[in-house]
């Protein structure tokens, strides 16, 4: 599956949403959506925003399991395009979830 959109999370959010079968991420009440990236952006996201932390795992997404609109945009005023997903995640639109080791 090349078209995979990634979603990093906590393991406990996760296990959470493996649990209720949808998840939810805190931000999502204020904002509205779900962050992602694409394969090539994990790297940076990882080194970006989530150093040092030890509890992570990224959630493998196929879009075309997924119900609501995924929009490509950059909500912080750079150029490179980001997928965002605008609705709850239904966990059976994820294929795979992988720990991540420490960033």
């Amino acid at each position: 599956m090349e078209n995979l959109i990634y979603h990093i999370s906590s393991e406990t959010e996760a296990a959470h949403a493996q649990e209720t079968g949808e998840y939810e991420p805190k931000a999502f009440a204020a904002e509205g959506f779900i962050h992602c990236s694409y394969a090539h952006q994990l790297e940076s996201v990882l080194n970006r925003i989530f150093q040092g932390r030890t509890d992570l795992v990224v959630f493998e997404i196929d879009p075309a399991l997924l119900s609501c609109k995924i929009i490509d945009e950059n909500l912080e005023g750079g150029i490179e395009l980001f997928p965002h997903v605008y609705g709850r995640l239904p966990m059976s639109a994820v294929v795979r979830i992988q720990k991540l080791s420490s960033v």
